[in-house]
Formats: structure tokens, C-alpha cells, sequence
């Protein structure tokens, strides 16, 4: 496991980061808009050799006497994923979810890439090389993100339906290939090393779909991230997005060359490889939940109302949504399935039971969060405020009291409002309707993982003292997910144009 002055070092490798309305960052570890990024990341791998710490992300000693990270752990029993899920929930609480992929997450990644490339037994070599590449990830705790390969707009907008892919295959090697053209949002993609690049890519070698592992300062590589989501520079306004945030970004290819030790063959979709994807989302979205239920609590005692029925109400409401999807947790863990080759994975029927929950109830608990501290939550003052003579007294009189002073109570509503009505807080929102594709994805994911329909349906008829037909349910499960959304380019004559125009 390598200290976070190590993973300082790998990003000072030449990468080409853009930051809208930044502009280019010509070192992520000093830059403003992504140098408390790579400090959080820092921590985590710092976190490890913390003896406070140290129970709870690291394994017991093996054979060797080494103590792997739970994070980095190849699962093969229940007990495993249920120590993986404890090391996530505490390690994803610091950031209140918004630091949805870490190095663990990118384990998770090479762990799907393996499972689907041992399922597709395209060949050996395959198989052995994905299991190289996620020893190698767990061996030196080196960072992978992911990114599914979809086209962006400007690509499924072109003219010819065959044009309308991400990428393009250039040329074939010896060594590997040459890839051109463009990816669409992907996490972290400024604080990464490298990019796993899915099969909705578009690219197709012999008869199989392509994905590829491409290192981010490779030739050729350019990372164009999203606008910074701070609400303000200085942190006591802002204590969380000035702090935690993951810069979603683009990745353009001019030619990159991907040796073929990086190339997998996966199926299409990304289904089969988001097995244990979906895991660590639901968990980033429960301490989400599990913080601002916590935000609702603290505010509840410093704005003296423990004791209002209404707002005690409140707080039950949340309480319900948080440990809903704390049971969705426990119970896939304990009720796990295995693939193949003996890995052990989440049962997906919880999972996505508990991802549904969330998707239903994520407005309402950040309503209740605002409705909690009332109108205080609009005007709270600054730091900045509360120490300038002319309002100082006028603000502390406002805002102390009850046992709390004024600082001490704003900050607090500061904290508030940059968790639910901050930049941070709309992107976080906007990124969970997308990244996992929706509550309609997981609502397929859910009825072709619910396992009961013919079992549940016969199981009613032995009430009835009457001979009944045998049921079978079976096509429900089997229906395939949903497909995405299919972009028609504007007419000529929507457009303005003639038809005839270049």
C-alpha cells in the first residue's frame, strides 16, 4: 500500500487537465481548482497506516503477515463483503457521499473487467491479464476510474447513424492498438491514473466488443473536467464543496496507443461488469443520507427544537430512508450470490431495492434538512461577518445563545446549506440521475434480479382447494434492461438550412 506522498508524486506525470472556466492545470496537486481533491485522496491512502484506523480498513494478517485493505480484497465469502461495506460506509461518510470513486472503487472495476472476461472465455491470455491488471491495482493501490464509453452529444448528432460512436479504431499492432476520438462524463478523471473505457465505445475487434484501460498521461490524452462546484473560496461557507469535489470531466484521444495487455473483450452493455459497482454507489448514497440525518439531528438540538413534535416527525422520516437502505446494505451482504470463479458478489435484488428507496426519497430528506433549521439557514453570516466590529455584536446577538455562540451556530447552517442548496449538492443530484443509469435502469436491474415470481405466485394457489395451473413468470426476469435513449440529429429544415448545404 503505497502513502499518499506516493500517490502526490504519480500525478506530477505531464498529464493534460483542462478545468472549465479554469483553464489548463499544469499541476493537480497545487492547482486551486483541484488541489484539495488530491489532498482528500492523499488521506485516504494515509488513512491505512493509522493504527486508529487500521482495524477497520485492513484485513487480518495473511500467510505473509500482511495485512491487505479491505478496499483492495478479492472477495470469496459473505464475511468479506461485509467488512469491504463497513471500510466503504466509513470511508465515504468523511465527504458526506460526494467522493463517490476512490482507489477502492477502482478495484471494483478491475474486479467487473475480470469477471466479465472470465465469463466471455475469449481466450487465456485474456483472463490472465485481467487478473494481473486488479493484482496490480491491489498490490499498488494505483487509482482507476471508469468511464462506460458512451458517445457525447456533438458524436450522436452526426449525419451517419455509423458515425455516431466514441471512438474509433485507427489501427491495430503488433503491440497494440491506436484509438481516436472522445468520451463522455466520467469521476475523477483529473485524479485518477488510469481510465477504464467500456464497450459503449463503440469499437469492435474481429467479432468482439472492445473496452480498454488507458493511462490518463499517456500520449495523446487530454482530461477536460466541469466548472468547480465551490459556492465560495473560503471554507467556513463552504466546508464541503471547497473541499470534495470529484470534477467530472470529458477525455479526448488523439491517437492513443493501448498496448494489447490493456484491451478486454466485454459484452456491450455494462451490466455483467457493474456487479460490484452498484455496491459502493449505494453505500456512497446511504452516508449521504446518513449525514444529513445527522445535519437534521445537530440542527434540530442548536436550534432548540428536540422537544417539537413536528420536527421530531421529521427526523423519523429520515430515520426510516437511512436504515431502509442500511438493511438493503446488510442484507445483500449476508445474502450474497458467487460468480463462476468463485467471487463472491452483492445479492442485486437488495441492492436495488435499496437504490430505489434513495432515488424516491433523496428530495424529500433534503427538504426536510432545509425545512429543519427555518429561515436561519438563508442569512447565516460568515466567519468573515462575525468578525468585522461594525456587526460582530449585532450578528452574535443574533445568532448566539442557547448555549451555542454565533460562530458556532453558523457554522453549522454554513455546513447545511453547502450539503443541500450548493453547487456541490445540484451536481450530486444531477450525477446519480446519470452515472448509474437511473432509477429506471435500476428498476430493470431489480426485476431481472428478483428471483421469487414463480415461487411467490405458486405458492398462493395451495390456499385454494382447487386443482390450478402451474404458473411461470419467467419472462418478467428475462425482459432485457432498458435501452438508452436514442438521439435524432435535427432535419435540415429544423436547422434552417438547405438540404443541400455542407
Amino acid at each position: 500500500m503505497r502513502t499518499g506522498t506516493d500517490y502526490r508524486c504519480s500525478l506530477q506525470d505531464g498529464r493534460r487537465v483542462w478545468v472549465m472556466g479554469e483553464g489548463p492545470v499544469e499541476d493537480v496537486t497545487t492547482h486551486h481548482a483541484t488541489r484539495a481533491m488530491v489532498d482528500h485522496y492523499a488521506a485516504w491512502y494515509d488513512r491505512h497506516f493509522d493504527p486508529a484506523w487500521s482495524d477497520l480498513l485492513l484485513a487480518p494478517p495473511n500467510a505473509e503477515g500482511d495485512r491487505l485493505p479491505w478496499g483492495f480484497v478479492l472477495p470469496k465469502s459473505a464475511e468479506d463483503l461485509i467488512a469491504m461495506g463497513r471500510s466503504f460506509a466509513k470511508t465515504t461518510f468523511l465527504s458526506a457521499g460526494n467522493v463517490t470513486h476512490t482507489p477502492a472503487y477502482g478495484n471494483l472495476i478491475a474486479l467487473g473487467v475480470l469477471t466479465t472476461v472470465q465469463a466471455r472465455n475469449v481466450s487465456l491470455a485474456q483472463s490472465a491479464e485481467a487478473a494481473a491488471y486488479r493484482e496490480l491495482i491491489a498490490r499498488s493501490g494505483r487509482f482507476l476510474t471508469y468511464c462506460g464509453g458512451a458517445p457525447i452529444i456533438g458524436q450522436r448528432m452526426r449525419p451517419d447513424p455509423r458515425e455516431r460512436v466514441a471512438l474509433k479504431l485507427v489501427r491495430e499492432t503488433d503491440a497494440g492498438v491506436v484509438i481516436r476520438g472522445k468520451l463522455g462524463m466520467h469521476t475523477s478523471p483529473a485524479f485518477a491514473e488510469d481510465v477504464y473505457i467500456g464497450g459503449l465505445s463503440g469499437i469492435d475487434i474481429g467479432e468482439n466488443r472492445a473496452s480498454f484501460i488507458v493511462s490518463l498521461n499517456a500520449s495523446g490524452v487530454t482530461t477536460v473536467c466541469r466548472k468547480i462546484a465551490a459556492r465560495d473560496s473560503n471554507p467556513f461557507v463552504a466546508p464541503l464543496s471547497t473541499r470534495y469535489d470529484e470534477l467530472d470531466g470529458q477525455m479526448w484521444l488523439d491517437d492513443v496507443f493501448v498496448p494489447w495487455e490493456r484491451v478486454f473483450f466485454v459484452d456491450p452493455s455494462p451490466e455483467s461488469l457493474a456487479r460490484w459497482l452498484r455496491w459502493h454507489h449505494l453505500y456512497g448514497w446511504c452516508s449521504r443520507a446518513e449525514f444529513t440525518l445527522g445535519l437534521c439531528l445537530a440542527l434540530t438540538h442548536a436550534m432548540g427544537l428536540k422537544d417539537h413534535e413536528q420536527t421530531v416527525e421529521y427526523l423519523v422520516d429520515v430515520i426510516v430512508e437511512v436504515q431502509t437502505v442500511r438493511s438493503c446494505l446488510t442484507a445483500a451482504e449476508r445474502d450474497p450470490d458467487f460468480t463462476p470463479a468463485g467471487y463472491c458478489f452483492p445479492n442485486h435484488a437488495h441492492l436495488a431495492a435499496g437504490g430505489i428507496a434513495l432515488f424516491r426519497s433523496r428530495q424529500r430528506i433534503s427538504e426536510i434538512l432545509r425545512v429543519v433549521p427555518g429561515s436561519s439557514l438563508v442569512v447565516a453570516p460568515s466567519d468573515r461577518d462575525l468578525a468585522a466590529p461594525e456587526v460582530s455584536a449585532g450578528l452574535e446577538e443574533s445568532f448566539g445563545g442557547g448555549g451555542y455562540t454565533a460562530l458556532q451556530r453558523s457554522a453549522l447552517l454554513q455546513l447545511a446549506w453547502d450539503h443541500v442548496s450548493s453547487a456541490l449538492d445540484g451536481r450530486e443530484s444531477a450525477f446519480e440521475l446519470h452515472a448509474s443509469g437511473g432509477v429506471q435502469n435500476w428498476r430493470g436491474w431489480l426485476r431481472r434480479s428478483f428471483k421469487s415470481y414463480n415461487e411467490l405466485a405458486n405458492a398462493v394457489l395451495r390456499a385454494i382447494d382447487l386443482a390450478m395451473p402451474e404458473i411461470d413468470l419467467s419472462s418478467i426476469r428475462q425482459a432485457p434492461i432498458a435501452p438508452r435513449r436514442v438521439t435524432a440529429p435535427p432535419s435540415a429544415l429544423e436547422t434552417g438550412k438547405s438540404a443541400t448545404t455542407s
